[in-house]
């Protein structure tokens, strides 16, 4: 019996020195650690690439006629072998062909009738082209030419008027001799006269000058 009580001795501390040691090594859980989440990968943006945006470019402006192409170096107009005529009396721009074996310059015009007035020669006209006449007009005639056709030796006198008309920038008071045009293709010839010491004509050009800007 005391042999049996020995060894109940030396077992109860091994026992408990066992139990302890399980107890230290080995954690215990409650169930209260939360477990571990595995959270959601968000995924990588990437930047939005917008489309190459070309700069806007302002529609460019109608060119003008340098300065130094209108006229020649001593300051003379260039002319070419059409050009736009402004006419003061009418108000209005008409087609010229520029004659340069034309001596007087010549405007279309019906119903013409010589008549006198204070002694002097005046004459009455419609100008007209196209099938378009202005009003009826009275001007004193500064001289009569004689045309002789080169068809016939027919000789037919026309009254010569005066009329202010501008090409580009020049501006001048000319000679005109009235004439039915209405057949032709331009209601205005220019002749020498016009041109004379004022314009150089290039042939192989056409609209030179700008068109007068009508003022209504």
């Amino acid at each position: 019996m005391k042999i049996a009580k020995k060894w109940s001795t030396l077992l109860l501390p091994i026992l408990l020195a066992g139990c302890m040691s399980t107890a230290t090594t080995t954690p215990e859980t409650d169930g209260s650690t939360n477990p571990s989440v595995e959270q959601p990968v968000t995924p990588e943006t990437k930047p939005e690439v917008k489309p190459e945006q070309k700069p806007q470019v302002d529609p460019k402006p109608p060119v003008k006629p340098e300065a130094n192409e209108l006229k020649t170096a001593d300051g003379k107009l260039l002319l070419g072998e059409e050009e736009w005529i402004y006419i003061k009396a009418i108000n209005h721009n008409a087609k010229a062909r520029i004659d340069t074996g034309a001596t007087t310059s010549s405007i279309s015009a019906v119903d013409i009738e010589m008549f006198e007035r204070d002694g002097k020669n005046w004459v009455k006209f419609k100008l007209a082209h196209n099938e378009k006449e202005t009003k009826e007009f009275e001007s004193p005639v500064s001289r009569i030419v004689t045309i002789r056709q080169s068809s016939t030796e027919k000789r037919t006198d026309r009254p010569v008027i005066e009329a202010w008309v501008q090409i580009g920038d020049l501006k001048t008071k000319t000679e005109f001799t009235l004439n039915d045009r209405t057949h032709m293709t331009f209601p205005v010839l220019l002749g020498r006269t016009f041109f004379r010491d004022v314009a150089v004509v290039d042939v192989s050009k056409k609209f030179i000058q700008p068109k007068v800007k009508i003022e209504k």
